[in-house]
């Protein structure tokens, strides 16, 4: 790519017979609304990356969990809680 300074402002070649006119900062024809349109762009990747691994966490995770009444048979199993707490328990649960 070649160059020609005229001004503030460059005059590139990017190839066989294309000149274009392009602003010192380099963002070429879209100027300061591509530069934002692109940071825009990097932060939504960033942000959908971050939000994918959080989901993926929450899910190995939920995996493991027990449900309330599987806890209460193997207290029950156990023989932590009696045959009565146990139904009183059960039946308090499964009514909620």
């Amino acid at each position: 790519m070649m160059f020609e300074s005229v001004g503030n402002e460059f005059l590139a070649h990017a190839g066989e017979g294309e000149w274009g006119w392009h602003d010192m900062m380099g963002f070429g024809y879209f100027g300061w609304f591509g530069a934002v349109f692109m940071l825009l762009f990097w932060i939504l990747i960033i942000v959908g990356i971050v939000w994918f691994i959080k989901w993926l966490v929450e899910q190995s995770s939920s995996g493991s969990k027990k449900s309330a009444l599987e806890i209460l048979d193997e207290k029950y199993a156990r023989g932590e809680i009696d045959d009565e707490e146990y139904e009183r328990r059960r039946r308090k649960l499964l009514e909620g």
